[in-house]
């Protein structure tokens, strides 16, 4: 009797867990344990996951039939069965309920009246949250919206201010952008004891520096004559001076790979650990690469180079895919999990946007070989994403060895990758994976920070004002010039207005349920959230006048320019070429030779030295605090 009491416990915990979802995330009668994905909107229903044939055994096609245990199927070239020629051809349309004239009639057009009040809202709400912070947080990194206080959680170096030089720009106030580019000047300084983040001091500080900088200096004027009298170069030598306080992250690993976190003026702390993520090491090619060329000294483009070869010397000889943690000393992988979200993200959208850049074939051999894995091994679903049967595709975290899913989740920052397939030419992809997110976002009003695909809802429920599927709505917009575009931007912007908005900014939102929100407001929210949405409805901005522009991974303008193909150094070192040279990918171990290279040559270090002036600027700061 007693196993008979226990499979009646069993039972009615099921049908209590699959109650409590229906009452917390209202997913009601569609609620299963396979995958059918129903989502319902206000105005119409995307049915992202529909099939032709209830039932029908489609193997490679169903996803959601692939996690049982862990095991799926593959075949020896793809994870996705072919298209017969029989399947019905379907647009991403039909997506949509109701037939495609409902569609054309909301989504065809989007009137110029309408575009300038949601230009004007984007400019009102990157302005709400920007002047409360420098009333209530400026000179501190951060505002906290709620009790209208400020807060240094990231390295007491005004980094909220920084992060938007560029921002100021883009909406076309020239006179508060060279405001802020003077106050930066005058009150920020690197010789602090503050112990930093080396990829969010690079992508946010440093990218932001050097963006202020090249816009500041560019012949060609984008924004107009937005130099001022005096200006010499000193946000270059702020870049530059930050730069080398990063340096000893590069120092003593065996690897090269850089430590996480280094001290602005001690270097890497005694208690560092010797564990970093894929995407903090591998994503800083991008502005020391540009830093290097700017300043005509290799150094900052060499180590960051030299941390990208070693973690690709290290991806697995069977799928090609590399983890999200590795171990610095030894080169092993702490983390075996493969996906396109946190820890691995930015690694592959700075090896497309590094050889946009530099130009080097190196940079697109690594990405193309990286797309190809992705797409036999992160995959699921049918072959095309707008015709043949079974799921739509949809990217899922597998082991990194073996493929093999590891967990029925995705993260809100794999919504930047409709964006990379947009910039790599896969826009057929990028629609359907786009809408995928977008789908999440009209259920919610907000990503969540982790949402499971198979129990459709959120595991992890916050969202921290994240730009991802704001960045791709943009550029898919620009790619296909498709109002529907402009409509997502619109229910983004109304959603953040309505959900994040509080008295002094717009607030994390704690749970995207029942919106309760977190005292912070993190600087991206104004340096890439605002940005997308305004140029997303600013058709005649200067930015899209031509296309010899990029954006880095924290939204920040670069242009695409020669000067950045040509480099004042020899391509390789004694070191580089015996250490770094392309060689095969391995399961577990580093490459042999490569633990000479663990120092920066001394001579390589501060090739450039900083300027007088700037050094008269440091003493003044010094005697300041």
């Amino acid at each position: 009797m007693q196993w008979r009491s226990i499979v009646v416990g069993l039972v009615v915990l099921r049908l209590s867990v699959s109650w409590v979802l229906w009452l917390s995330f209202g997913l009601g009668p569609n609620v299963s344990w396979g995958f059918n994905f129903p989502l319902s909107f206000n105005l119409h229903k995307l049915d992202l996951l529909f099939r032709e044939e209830k039932g029908a055994d489609l193997r490679g096609n169903l996803w959601s039939q692939q996690i049982q245990g862990h095991k799926y199927e593959e075949t020896a070239t793809t994870t996705c069965a072919k298209v017969g020629q029989e399947a019905p051809q379907r647009s991403y349309l039909s997506l949509f309920d109701g037939d495609q004239d409902e569609y054309v009639r909301r989504y065809s057009s989007f009137p110029d009246t309408l575009r300038a009040k949601m230009k004007g809202m984007a400019k009102d709400m990157f302005y709400f949250g920007y002047e409360n912070y420098m009333k209530y947080a400026f000179p501190e990194d951060e505002l906290n919206p709620i009790d209208c206080e400020g807060n240094d959680v990231l390295g007491n170096y005004s980094l909220t201010l920084i992060d938007t030089l560029d921002t100021l720009l883009v909406l076309g106030n020239v006179t508060e952008f060279q405001r802020a580019v003077k106050l930066v000047i005058d009150t920020v300084s690197f010789d602090k004891d503050s112990t930093v983040q080396v990829f969010e001091a690079n992508i946010r500080i440093l990218g932001s520096l050097i963006s202020a900088h090249i816009l500041l200096t560019d012949p060609k004027h984008p924004f107009g004559d937005v130099g001022f009298k005096d200006y010499d170069n000193e946000l270059l030598h702020l870049a530059h001076d930050l730069a080398i306080r990063l340096l000893p992250a590069f120092e003593n690993t065996s690897t090269g790979i850089p430590y996480p976190r280094v001290n602005l003026r001690f270097g890497v702390p005694r208690d560092s650990i010797n564990e970093t993520c894929t995407a903090g090491a591998g994503s800083l090619l991008v502005e020391f690469g540009i830093l290097s060329r700017l300043i005509g000294d290799s150094t900052f483009e060499w180590v960051a180079r030299r941390a990208v070869r070693a973690l690709w010397n290290l991806r697995s000889n069977e799928t090609g895919l590399l983890g999200n943690v590795v171990n610095i000393q030894t080169g092993q992988w702490v983390g075996k999990q493969s996906g396109l979200g946190a820890g691995m993200d930015s690694f592959y959208e700075y090896l497309l946007k590094s050889y946009i850049l530099f130009g080097e074939n190196e940079d697109y051999r690594m990405f193309k070989t990286a797309y190809e894995s992705i797409q036999n091994h992160l995959r699921r679903g049918r072959e095309s994403c707008n015709k043949g049967e079974g799921d739509p595709p949809l990217y899922v975290n597998v082991n990194m060895f073996s493929g093999e899913i590891m967990n029925t989740w995705i993260d809100s920052l794999q919504a930047f990758f409709p964006g990379l397939q947009v910039l790599n030419g896969n826009i057929d992809d990028a629609i359907c994976l786009h809408a995928f997110y977008y789908a999440i976002w009209k259920r919610f009003g907000a990503l969540p920070e982790r949402y499971n695909w198979q129990l459709q809802a959120p595991d992890v429920l916050f969202y921290p004002l994240r730009p991802e599927l704001v960045e791709s709505t943009y550029l898919l917009y620009q790619a296909t010039k498709n109002p529907f575009y402009l409509h997502v931007g619109m229910d983004i912007l109304q959603s953040l207005e309505t959900n994040a908005k509080v008295r002094c900014g717009y607030a994390t939102l704690h749970h995207v349920v029942d919106k309760s929100k977190e005292d912070r407001m993190e600087s991206f929210f104004l340096s890439e959230t605002c940005k997308y949405l305004y140029l997303l409805f600013d058709e005649d901005n200067p930015l899209h006048k031509s296309d010899k522009y990029m954006f880095t991974t924290e939204g920040h303008v670069v242009p695409v320019d020669k000067r950045f193909r040509e480099k004042q150094w020899d391509d390789l070192s004694p070191c580089e070429e015996g250490a770094l040279a392309e060689t095969e990918p391995n399961s577990q171990t580093p490459p042999r030779n490569i633990s000479h290279c663990n120092r920066i040559p001394e001579e390589r270090r501060y090739a450039l030295p900083l300027k007088s002036v700037y050094m008269r600027q440091i003493d003044h700061m010094v005697g300041l605090f």
